[in-house]
């Protein structure tokens, strides 16, 4: 009998090696159906994972990002070029002074193998006030 090369996902470290073979195989340029199937069983089984596991709710969406930016050693301008904006705007994003947008939520959730509930979350801006 065959083993199975991928299994419901039961520890952190099944996680975080899936996410990683996940990212390793969205990044090919070029991409078999075998390797299609690959990245739709990983999907899956990842999204289980993250719906069982991570609850979200109690951490605001900026916080998340940083955390996020941090543990893939991300810089703002990198993170910049991926949403197709200015460093400004991410600046502002991360400091709250501008909420993010349906189109930063959903390449954010895509990049980072999320749910966009993660980042749709109300979180209060700080903006100055002039007198």
């Amino acid at each position: 009998m065959e083993t199975l090369s991928h299994t419901v996902i039961k520890t952190t470290a099944q996680y975080y090696r899936y996410c990683n073979r996940l990212e390793e195989l969205v990044d090919l340029n070029k991409k078999t159906r075998p390797i299609k199937d690959e990245i739709e069983l990983l999907t899956l089984l990842i999204e289980k994972y993250d719906e069982e596991h991570n609850t979200f709710s109690d951490v605001d969406p900026v916080e998340l990002l940083k955390s996020l930016m941090k543990d893939h050693k991300m810089k703002a301008v990198e993170l910049a070029r991926l949403l197709h904006v200015s460093e400004g705007l991410v600046s502002d994003m991360l400091n709250y002074k501008k909420g993010m947008s349906k189109e930063t939520i959903r390449i954010l959730a895509e990049k980072f193998k999320l749910n966009q509930e993660a980042f749709n979350r109300p979180y209060e801006l700080r903006i100055p006030v002039y007198v």
